[in-house]
């Protein structure tokens, strides 16, 4: 969806209240690709500030179906998006400067482009399925939190790894 922002732009303290959409049933980035389980209508606050300026209020909540970071168990996970940008318009010659505003071209705010890039932000590092969650066996890949497994589970010191060899050679004698 794309906000025409020239109506806004021609008239000193204009405002206009939008509820804009998003046409996106997954999210995905480098991160992984997840399943956009529920999206509210985004909530779009404009106001002309003067001199090609404009202050952007957005928000929304969005959540996505992630993976627990320790048992692979599905997760739902909830975005509070709350955006609030002054954005000057005057700074369209110089190159760098826009490079940050990459979601307005040609007076057209691309509402899409600018959800991504919110949700890209707020995405968490790793997300679990509950605070106490076991993960799976790096044996046999079961989950713990749903089964227990007869895999030995003796953590032994790498840094003893030459000496067991060692031991292990005599046993064969």
């Amino acid at each position: 969806m794309y906000i025409e922002l020239s109506d806004i732009l021609s008239v000193k303290d204009k405002e206009l209240d939008i509820q804009a959409y998003i046409e996106m049933q997954r999210f995905t980035s480098k991160s992984g690709d997840y399943e956009i389980v529920s999206k509210a209508p985004f909530n779009v606050h404009l106001k002309n500030t003067g001199k090609k300026r404009f202050k952007l209020d957005m928000e929304t909540d969005v959540t996505l179906r992630m993976p627990c970071g320790r048992c692979l168990a599905d997760v739902d996970y909830d975005l509070d998006i709350k955006v609030s940008r002054e954005i000057d318009m005057n700074e369209s010659g110089n190159d760098d400067e826009m490079e940050d505003l990459f979601y307005i071209s040609n007076s057209e705010l691309d509402v899409e482009t600018f959800i991504y890039n919110e949700i890209l932000v707020n995405l968490p590092m790793k997300v679990l399925c509950s605070e106490n969650c076991k993960g799976i066996c790096n044996r046999c890949g079961a989950n713990l939190n749903l089964q227990l497994c007869n895999c030995d589970r003796t953590e032994l010191d790498p840094r003893m790894s030459k000496i067991r060899d060692i031991f292990n050679n005599f046993k064969e004698v």
